[in-house]
């Protein structure tokens, strides 16, 4: 007889706090009677029981909500209420991060980086009647001006199962009259880059382009805005990346549904946007090897929607509060932390940051690790699928990230804690680091894709909702957590940064030393529990449509 689902739920996460808690007593045995308060921010949390004694879930929820005091107290003139790039709200996040880490002793650089700020946009229906205003934004690498005319739906799929390739090639325009002065172009979301889409519109004579979410998941229906500097093969400058000389802006199927009626008339403005400087946050600790750096990061910036708490207050929190409890180690490799600005954006932070090192500077990252969103409400867990044993990579996987994505799945394994895989797709701050050589990997829990009733009988939660039902929305705020994952997740990313500051032979073959402590040897990884199979691994759309 089958468990009913919030009994079973209860008892996967009471199994995994408890081997949480095994774990840590296991290894502990000198340090069992100190109090974390007591000890954990003055003293070499040089082993596994000690550093997991002191990375806890109320350290890292106490940066949560730190951050989101930040993102309520912020009186940002464009985006109130937000940690958005280009604001008031990542200004202090910044200051809230640095100053921390400046107190704990890290040599702490804030990294300038110019990031392209889009003042809110506006879409209008005109006609048919009635008038209506719709929710929008600007996709990153859009042009600017105002247009109204008409809307001319391009090979957009309204009725089930709505399969699209809407704008995906020039011959998708052939025979639709785009010689007006002021005619909008309305493309579907789906399988090419949204640059594409706004390549080929513009090419064809559009003075703007409406991007429509696709309709055919609920996770595919609300308003989408992303990033459209990527585009695809034949296109000059693929794959990007590259910006478009009129204005790009989304909508959701419901709005692109009544766009696209006849006679439909729509008014778009974009205004010009601005180049803003912000930081990203690096702090290093050097090791004994300098020539050998651990490093590992998430972004700080939310959305405009919101404050972002889980995506990605929990990635950021859970690195922080590691990096404050390793400020006192003394490590064999140097240990290098990184908050990156406009991830959102297009992953602008990392990618200005890894180009602005020098081939030797690049040479010395011996390995990078992504935290973007740890912590999700309805969450499973995932780890980059470097070893392609569930999908085969669209980007490039550097020798030595499969060794990384061992160390997360035995430590799992070692938990009792269930897996997956998530496609190694580059659509966070990692891909950078994968184009320029660096073994990579990295932890998820999910964001708007749906969870399956196979997953919900794996990991609980709710089949038929998405990861995060609060993605890239005003409700990603300090309640939109899943405590047990994120607990886990935080446990996780110091273990593996302290695995990985001592030695880091199992990714590049440099030769280290054995983390100090009692001997403690990880199992082979169980394996994932392929829920995937087919599909895209979880992650967020990113780049592509």
């Amino acid at each position: 007889m089958s468990e009913p689902r919030r009994a079973r739920t209860r008892t996967i996460r009471l199994a995994a706090l408890v081997a949480v808690a095994a774990l840590t007593t296991a290894l502990s045995a000198q340090t069992a009677s100190a109090k974390p308060s007591e000890s954990c921010a003055n003293r070499n949390n040089n082993t596994y029981e000690k550093l997991l004694e002191c990375v806890t879930l109320d350290g890292v929820r106490a940066h949560q909500a730190a951050l989101q005091k930040i993102a309520d107290n912020s009186d940002d003139p464009v985006y109130p209420g937000t940690r958005a790039a280009g604001t008031v709200g990542y200004d202090r996040s910044v200051d809230y991060v640095a100053g921390l880490l400046r107190g704990a002793g890290y040599q702490v650089t804030l990294d300038p980086v110019d990031i392209t700020f889009n003042f809110p946009a506006k879409l209008r229906q005109l006609t048919p009647a009635p008038a209506a205003d719709y929710e929008t934004g600007v996709f990153t690498g859009s042009g600017s001006g105002e247009v109204q005319g008409t809307v001319i739906p391009v090979d957009v799929h309204l009725t089930p199962p709505r399969a699209s390739t809407s704008g995906c090639e020039a011959a998708d325009f052939v025979g639709l009259d785009f010689s007006g002065p002021r005619d909008i172009a309305l493309v579907q979301r789906g399988t090419c880059f949204f640059g594409t889409k706004a390549y080929y519109a513009e090419q064809a004579g559009a003075e703007a382009v409406v991007i429509m979410n696709q309709g055919n998941t609920p996770d595919r229906s609300g308003l989408i805005v992303a990033d459209a500097t990527s585009v695809d093969d034949p296109i000059p400058g693929a794959p990007g990346p590259v910006t478009h000389g009129i204005p790009v802006v989304g909508a959701s199927f419901a709005d692109g549904e009544l766009l696209a009626r006849p006679g439909s008339t729509a008014y778009v403005q974009v205004l010009p946007a601005e180049t803003r400087s912000d930081v990203n946050v690096i702090a290093e600790l050097p090791g004994r090897n300098t020539d050998n750096v651990v490093m590992a990061g998430a972004h700080l910036d939310s959305v405009i929607e919101g404050p972002g708490i889980n995506d990605n207050g929990s990635g950021s929190a859970a690195l922080l509060e590691t990096a404050l409890k390793m400020a006192k180690l003394k490590p064999e490799n140097t240990v290098r932390f990184g908050w990156w600005a406009a991830e959102e954006q297009g992953l602008v932070g990392s990618a200005d940051y890894v180009t602005g090192l020098s081939a030797k500077e690049r040479g010395r990252i011996a390995m990078y690790m992504n935290y973007d969103m740890v912590g999700s409400p309805n969450s499973i867990f995932m780890v980059y699928d470097a070893d392609e044993s569930t999908f085969e990579a669209p980007v490039p996987v550097p020798a030595g990230s499969a060794a990384i994505e061992d160390v997360y799945e035995s430590f799992y394994t070692k938990l009792g804690v269930p897996y997956d895989d998530t496609e190694f797709s580059g659509r966070s701050d990692y891909e950078a680091f994968i184009n320029a050589g660096i073994p990579s990997s990295g932890l998820f829990t999910g964001a708007e894709e749906i969870k399956s009733p196979a997953q919900q009988a794996i990991w609980g939660g709710t089949a038929g909702e998405a990861f995060d039902p609060c993605y890239h929305a005003a409700c990603d705020t300090y309640a939109n957590v899943d405590l047990h994952a994120l607990e886990v997740n935080s446990d996780l990313i110091a273990f593996a940064m302290l695995t990985f500051a001592y030695s880091t032979e199992s990714v590049n073959g440099v030769r280290g030393q054995k983390v100090p402590g009692p001997a403690f040897t990880l199992p082979v990884p169980a394996g994932p529990e392929g829920t995937f199979a087919g599909e895209a691994g979880g992650l967020a759309p990113g780049a592509a449509g």
